[in-house]
């Protein structure tokens, strides 16, 4: 389960996001998921769930590659969306108590998308109190390629049935945490510790808090342990 991560958090943020595209300081997030939980009776339970599709900016359009893999359309963000600054200010709030670890899979896409955007509504620096945990980096530990989210959900015999959406992907990650944590739940050994891969590097800008280590295909030893 997550018992080694509930020794050391009181609160565990779980999230996703949707974005326009893949660059993080001009590509924008249109739909943001995040499940909080706590620990409860050696297991935990969800206190909160944010999910919120956010209104593009002025002149932007939505790519038809995104609306086909996520379903989410232009007309859909402008009657549904709500307003960046809005959506920026409750996900801080998820991150405000003290004990808070936040986890995403590919947590370095995620990362610098999330920081960008409570940036620019000046919310950033509620990300200096939290611990971070890229589930991508513990299921590359744990399987052998791929390691896309969805190849994980199917390892583990769960099933998403709206991938590519923030909030499905949020619990989907979170199945997939507690699934890894019962099998090994040596989980709190990756926290502020993400792999990449060495023939790329590490991609977008890396996190100071963050300590990072080639991870490639080959399963030798943890990484934690490398």
């Amino acid at each position: 389960m997550l018992n080694s991560l509930f020794s050391k958090f009181e609160n565990i943020v779980v999230f996703d996001i949707e974005t326009t595209g893949l660059n993080a300081q001009t590509d924008e997030i249109i739909e943001l998921g995040a499940i909080h939980v706590v620990p409860k009776d050696g297991g935990y339970e969800v206190k909160q769930t944010l999910a919120a599709l956010v209104t593009l900016s002025e002149g932007r359009s939505l790519n038809a590659r995104i609306t086909e893999l996520t379903g989410i359309t232009q007309e859909q963000l402008q009657k549904e969306g709500r307003p960046k600054a809005e959506v920026s200010r409750d996900f801080a709030e998820l991150l405000k108590s003290p004990g808070t670890l936040l986890v995403a899979y590919n947590a370095q896409f995620d990362l610098n998308f999330i920081f960008h955007f409570l940036n620019k509504h000046k919310s950033a620096a509620v990300l200096k109190n939290v611990k971070l945990l890229d589930a991508m980096a513990v299921y590359k530990d744990r399987r052998d390629f791929p390691h896309k989210l969805s190849d994980a959900v199917t390892a583990y015999g769960f099933i998403n049935e709206n991938a590519h959406r923030a909030v499905d992907d949020a619990q989907a990650t979170l199945d997939v945490l507690a699934a890894m944590g019962r099998e090994k739940d040596d989980l709190d050994k990756y926290i502020n510790l993400f792999g990449y891969n060495p023939k790329y590097g590490v991609s977008g800008t890396k996190i100071s808090s963050v300590t990072y280590k080639p991870q490639g295909y080959d399963r030798s030893a943890p990484l934690y342990e490398v």
